[in-house]
């Protein structure tokens, strides 16, 4: 329950760097960010991994001992349940990987720049928590 409490706040604080920096949640405004701005890319990547429950982050104890209990008591429903996870996964990437990659756009990017101390000192504590496992 905890991981759920810190990993998607850190992906909305990454969403709301974005927003702040350039005033538009269109996504394809977003793709080469990397270029500009090499810090948040890294932060948001690392939230994705803990938000698709890759092993070594604190989604993932919960998601696999769910997983092996619902295996147990309901092959089918248990079955949806995965498949739902790899969709979700597979958007998480696909959703990075379109904004922060790609080419790079100077008309929209122009006015970027990686997070401030204030802003990494509110990421630590987000970052830390969905990295550890409990």
């Amino acid at each position: 329950m905890s991981s759920h409490g810190l990993v998607p706040p850190a992906l909305f604080l990454c969403v709301g760097v974005l927003y702040d920096r350039h005033q538009t949640r269109l996504v394809r405004y977003y793709g080469g960010s990397v270029s500009t701005m090499p810090n948040l890319p890294t932060i948001s990547f690392s939230s994705t991994l803990a938000n698709m429950s890759s092993p070594g982050t604190s989604s993932f104890l919960g998601e696999f001992l769910i997983s092996v209990g619902a295996f147990q008591r309901n092959s089918l429903v248990a079955t949806l349940a995965a498949l739902g996870m790899i969709l979700g996964a597979a958007y998480s990437l696909w959703l990075y990987n379109r904004a922060v990659s790609g080419n790079f756009k100077p008309d929209f990017l122009h006015k970027f720049s990686d997070p401030n101390g204030r802003e990494v000192s509110i990421f630590l504590p987000f970052l830390v928590g969905g990295a550890t496992v409990r």
